[in-house]
C-alpha cells in the first residue's frame, strides 16, 4: 500500500479538532486511508477517537497510507496544516 510521512502541523497535534476535520474528510471518500506513527498500528483515518489514541504531537512523522493515491495526498496535506488556529 503506497505510504507518505509527514510531519503533523498542527499545535496541538493531531487532538480533538484536527482529528475531526481529518475524519470528516476521510469518511467521505471512496478509499480506505490510515494513519500510523513510525512502527506503530495503522488507525483508521475516519475515526476522531482512533486517530486521538495515536498520541500524535506538532512536529511529529505521521504515515498516511491508502491504496488511492489522490485520497493518500489529500489527507497527508491536512495532517500537515494546523488545522487548530
Amino acid at each position: 500500500m503506497p505510504t507518505k510521512s509527514v510531519v503533523v502541523g498542527s499545535a496541538v497535534g493531531l487532538h480533538a479538532r484536527p482529528a475531526a476535520l481529518i475524519s470528516e474528510v476521510a469518511g467521505d471518500l471512496d478509499a480506505e486511508v490510515t494513519l500510523a506513527m513510525p512502527g506503530g498500528e495503522p488507525v483508521d483515518a475516519s475515526s476522531a477517537l482512533l486517530i486521538m489514541t495515536l498520541g500524535a504531537k506538532k512536529g511529529d512523522t505521521v504515515e498516511v497510507a491508502s491504496e488511492d493515491q489522490g485520497a493518500l495526498d489529500k489527507i497527508a496535506a491536512l495532517v500537515e496544516q494546523d488545522l487548530d488556529a
